[in-house]
Order: C-alpha cells, then sequence, then structure tokens
C-alpha cells in the first residue's frame, strides 16, 4: 500500500509539474513555447486559454476533496498530453517531439489509477 501512495504522489507531483510551468509558459507567451505552438499552427490565444485551464488542473489535482473536479482536471489534462502528442505526429515533426507528451499522458493515468479513496468519484476497486 505504501509503495502505491509513493508513486501515486511520484507521478501526481510530476504531471502537476508539467501543467504548472506548462501554464505559466503559455499564460507568458515565453518565446519557446509560442515558437513551439506556432510550429504547430496554432493561434497565439489558445496559449491563454490552455495556460488558464492548466492552472486550475494543478489546483483541482492536488487540493484535497473535490473528486468530480478532480475526474474533469484528469480528463483534461489527458486531453493536453495526448492532444500534443496528435498535434507533432499530424504536423509532421520527429518522432522525438512526441516523447515528453506521450510520457506525461502516461502519467497522467497512472496518477488517476492510483489516486487514493478519498479522491474518487465513486468506487473504483484496486
Amino acid at each position: 500500500m505504501k509503495t502505491k501512495s509513493i508513486v501515486f504522489w511520484v507521478a501526481t507531483g510530476i504531471v502537476g509539474f508539467s501543467l504548472l510551468t506548462g501554464g505559466i509558459g503559455d499564460l507568458f507567451r515565453f518565446a519557446p513555447v509560442q515558437e513551439g505552438m506556432t510550429q504547430l499552427g496554432y493561434p497565439p490565444y489558445v496559449m491563454t486559454i490552455l495556460g488558464v485551464w492548466k492552472l486550475l488542473a494543478v489546483l483541482a489535482l492536488l487540493a484535497p476533496g473535490y473528486p468530480r473536479l478532480k475526474e474533469w482536471a484528469y480528463a483534461g489534462a489527458f486531453f493536453d498530453f495526448s492532444g500534443a502528442v496528435a498535434s507533432h505526429l499530424a504536423a509532421g515533426e520527429p518522432l522525438v517531439k512526441i516523447a515528453a507528451p506521450l510520457v506525461f499522458a502516461t502519467l497522467t493515468l497512472v496518477s488517476w489509477r492510483l489516486r487514493p479513496q478519498a479522491r474518487m468519484l465513486g468506487a473504483f476497486p484496486a
């Protein structure tokens, strides 16, 4: 049980850190982030939308309680990371570009699956 808790918190911490730094990068339109979004064909305003939602997801994932909100945050995080994978593939970028978002999408699923009962919406047996 202790190992499950450690893996949950490590995965959640990594996902949360990625969403936090990504959200800040989006909102402040850091040059590398903006260049990447431009190369993928996205208009700059998409960064503002994604940035706000990423920061809200961090709060939802780390705050105690609110299991329904956590479900939405997990879904949003997975959509963001898997959408990044699809965007890089659709843009014909090298496969190495999908590595990070693919890892973060996987860690999002790990965090979701290993979350404690108190963070679940309804029963989901271990």
